[in-house]
């Protein structure tokens, strides 16, 4: 069961916060923020199924918990970048290429 935190903020089970009501989580509008420097405002006219409240909500969030925030970012980060890697191996993309005729 999700546990409110902030009015516009809910964690969930496994620890992600989320906003309220939007099926978005608050680390999406954090990369938003640090990807593109876009404003608040500027996030709202992309996500149009965000209002800006729940915006500054996520905001707010991300500045109260940031070192674990960046942490999770960059774990992720660094995960993407294994997996890209693993991916453009020749020998491992055969592999895969051959499980997928075997089916």
């Amino acid at each position: 069961m999700p546990t409110t935190v902030a009015s516009q903020i809910e964690i969930d089970d496994s620890g992600v916060a989320w906003i309220a009501g939007a099926n978005t989580k608050v680390i999406e509008v954090v990369l938003d923020k640090l990807a593109h420097g876009w404003s608040p405002e500027e996030m709202c006219l992309q996500h149009s199924h965000l209002s800006l409240a729940q915006i500054h909500s996520a905001l707010a969030y991300y500045y109260e918990h940031q070192k674990q925030i960046d942490a999770q970012i960059d774990r992720e980060f660094r995960e993407a970048e294994r997996l890209t890697a693993e991916a453009s191996d020749p020998v491992f993309r055969k592999k895969l290429l051959d499980l997928k005729k075997t089916r």
